[in-house]
């Protein structure tokens, strides 16, 4: 757990991140959203004391984080940047194992953790192992950079706008890969973006910066059903509302008894996604099949409809 309480930092008079507190549950993926200049970046440097607070406390799993000199602290957080921040004269191996070496592994588990996490980003060991930062794709660096941070088995891992450089093909493959990861190793994750729709396909919970403060900390449907702010509502977009609400829900839940012709579509799939074949094809109800391919009932657009809809 990460307990975030009365954080301030200040530089001269103005306060960039203002009296914020935060409880961060273990496993979760935790998003911080905001335009530029709402402290979300500082706050996230603060976690792992890149950038010292001017008061409050950060508690990870009860203990100060302040407790420990700053570099021992950020050995055992992960940080994964924008641009992944690779050494440029250091082979993919050598990256990942950074942290490991500084604190001491022997060298057989350094090799096995860096082999694991290759093959777990889909990356062959021996073929990229031995290759250099610039011989790899943007979204190879990307998996490399996140597999750098997890290398030391760190609880946490923070992440600032990790796939900003990506095109959108390969931002969403990071963004399933991430998802992925997360819960193999469960690990506590918070991500900086600018991004609502990024947010609403990571998030367990979203806190929104303006202007230094946390105007709403809150789970994707709460946030969506009830905006605590006109800053909140403006971020989310009215017009966005529906669909952002069928794109964090799978067709499972929206599944009804009886059939329809056509071709199943996968209960895993978002009910955004049964919406845009169910318009796309014209048709007002599409079968729904299980992972094993049986056919489990029928998604439809009348039902899809008032899924979508607002509180009244």
């Amino acid at each position: 757990m990460i307990e975030i309480k009365n954080i301030t930092k200040r530089y001269g008079e103005t306060a960039v991140v203002d009296d914020v507190s935060l409880t961060i549950a273990p496993r979760t993926v935790t998003v911080v959203v905001g335009t530029s200049g709402s402290g979300k970046t500082t706050l996230l440097r603060m976690i792992n004391r890149l950038v010292e607070p001017t008061s409050g406390t950060i508690r990870l799993d009860g203990e100060d984080n302040r407790s420990l000199p700053g570099y021992e602290l950020r050995r055992r957080i992960g940080y994964a940047i924008q641009g992944h921040g690779l050494f440029p004269h250091r082979t993919v191996a050598q990256n990942i194992a950074t942290v490991p070496t500084l604190l001491g592994w022997e060298r057989a588990r350094i090799d096995a953790k860096v082999d694991e996490l290759l093959q777990l980003f889909q990356l062959d060991p021996a073929d990229f192992g031995p290759r250099f930062p610039h011989e790899l794709s943007g979204g190879q660096q990307q998996r490399v950079g996140v597999a750098r941070a997890l290398a030391a088995e760190p609880k946490v891992l923070l992440m600032d706008e990790p796939f900003g450089a990506l095109d959108p093909i390969i931002r969403a493959k990071a963004q399933d890969d991430l998802l992925a990861i997360q819960k193999h190793f469960e690990t506590t994750v918070i991500l900086v973006t600018h991004d609502m729709e990024e947010a609403f396909q990571l998030a367990d919970r979203i806190a929104v910066m303006d202007k230094g403060k946390v105007v709403q900390y809150a789970t994707p449907a709460e946030m969506l059903i009830k905006p605590a702010t006109p800053f909140v509502e403006s971020l989310i977009g009215v017009s966005e509302r529906p669909y952002r609400l069928l794109a964090i829900e799978p067709v499972l839940s929206a599944v009804e008894p009886g059939s329809a012709d056509g071709t199943a579509i996968s209960s895993t799939l978002s009910q955004r996604e049964a919406l845009a074949e169910l318009l796309w094809s014209g048709r007002s109800a599409l079968p729904v099949a299980d992972p094993a391919g049986a056919i489990i009932g029928k998604v439809s657009l009348e039902g899809l409809a008032k899924r979508a809809a607002g509180p009244v």
